[in-house]
């Protein structure tokens, strides 16, 4: 049997075994699908798939596993690579036992090749194009994860985003401090914290506060004193409104004033160093509402020199001022789950930064949130004074 024949073959060969499988958590595998980079499938095949009525869930399962069957052996064996992956597997562990693998699949890998070598020669910039990322590690990650609120809605998913985000910055070489549940005093007190020169005293202060260093896929006291490094990431995963976000007590924190805790004036550390803050809140003002699509007519060295104290600052909010934004309550938001996963595919081919950022606003905006074409969208927001290109690469163990 041809290598090319191979994928259909045994998907073929293990049908009605899949279909049982895939039976236990229809929607998990289909949305698994749809967010696929490799287009499994398209958004109005997504839609159609989503809104069929079958009265079996195996119906809506074969309908799936026959579409991907119909697409041809690429689309096949990127199935079979995607039914490879971590999360897929510990959500169906009879996978382990199908006889999936006979075929040449290209490795899955939890991380990607971390050498410079890797980077192709056309995407390596000139040194005053890029900002020099040397100290050990890269710098810090700040993750604040607000769930359970005292008087709204918990948000169920956050800690699937905390835990995606821990991991990719600490793939990509940076300290990853994290806290959960803040209070609006609490979160400002971090932030200031974490903007000051950090001594032994603050330390002591981040301690109290509830702030942990993630470590080996857990959560324990830091080991090490914690240092600014060459550049600072701010995840704050929260409800919000317009322009703010809430601690847990629902007392707001304006967006602007959490970025002036870092501002060059104040922060010699980080003065001329990159300022990455990644929001995940609602924007909406007084009455929630959801943004609205349309189907396209195709459907298918500066040592020497002063810089402004606004300079190099990137602030990527999850949806545009007015509008919410959408979280799943298992696999996490739309938002950080896009961005995470971007990270990891172009973050070794050298990418910057903000390039990887328009690929999360057009992954983002491919979703639908209704089984209506067009009817619920997101668009996430990104403003920025970066001077130079900001490329985050890979640590190798």
């Amino acid at each position: 049997m041809s290598a090319k024949k191979t994928a259909t073959e045994t998907l073929k060969r293990n049908k009605t075994k899949l279909i049982d499988v895939l039976c236990m958590d229809y929607p998990f595998i289909l949305n698994k699908v749809q967010e696929n980079k490799d287009k499994l499938i398209t958004s109005r095949e997504y839609t159609n798939l989503k809104s069929i009525n079958k009265e079996h869930v195996a119906g809506h399962v074969i309908e799936l596993v026959d579409k991907i069957m119909n697409k041809g052996e690429e689309t096949c064996q990127n199935f079979l690579e995607l039914l490879q992956t971590d999360d897929i597997v510990e959500t169906f562990p009879d996978l382990k036992s199908m006889k999936l693998h006979d075929v040449l699949l290209k490795p899955v890998q939890a991380t990607s090749p971390c050498s410079a070598d890797m980077v192709p020669e056309a995407k390596r910039l000139k040194k005053d194009e890029v900002y020099e990322l040397k100290s050990e590690p890269v710098g810090l990650c700040l993750i604040i994860n607000n769930e359970n609120f005292h008087s709204l809605k918990q948000r169920r998913g956050t800690d699937k985003d905390a835990e995606r985000l821990a991991k990719v910055f600490s793939w990509l070489g940076f300290k990853v401090l994290m806290c959960k549940d803040q209070t609006g005093d609490q979160m400002e007190q971090t932030l200031k914290i974490v903007a000051s020169p950090l001594d032994e005293e603050r330390q002591l202060q981040l301690l109290e506060l509830g702030v942990q260093e993630w470590c080996d896929d857990c959560l324990s006291a830091p080991q090490q004193p914690v240092r600014h490094g060459d550049a600072f990431v701010c995840c704050i995963l929260t409800h919000g409104s317009l322009s703010q976000v809430y601690g847990v007590d629902s007392q707001p924190l304006v967006i602007k004033e959490i970025k002036k805790h870092f501002v060059a004036t104040k922060l010699p550390a980080l003065t001329g160093k990159p300022k990455v803050f990644l929001i995940q809140a609602c924007q909406f003002d007084k009455v929630s509402a959801a943004q609205r699509g349309v189907l396209p007519n195709d459907v298918e060295d500066d040592s020497a020199t002063s810089i402004p104290e606004e300079a190099d600052f990137l602030v990527a909010v999850s949806t545009v001022e007015g509008y919410v934004s959408f979280r799943h309550v298992v696999d996490g938001s739309w938002f950080i789950q896009s961005v995470c996963e971007q990270l990891e595919s172009h973050c070794p081919s050298g990418e910057d930064f903000t390039s990887i950022l328009h690929r999360v606003n057009d992954m983002v905006g491919q979703k639908e949130g209704s089984i209506h074409v067009g009817r619920v969208k997101q668009a996430p927001e990104v403003k920025f004074t970066l001077r130079k290109k900001l490329v985050l690469s890979p640590r190798c163990p």
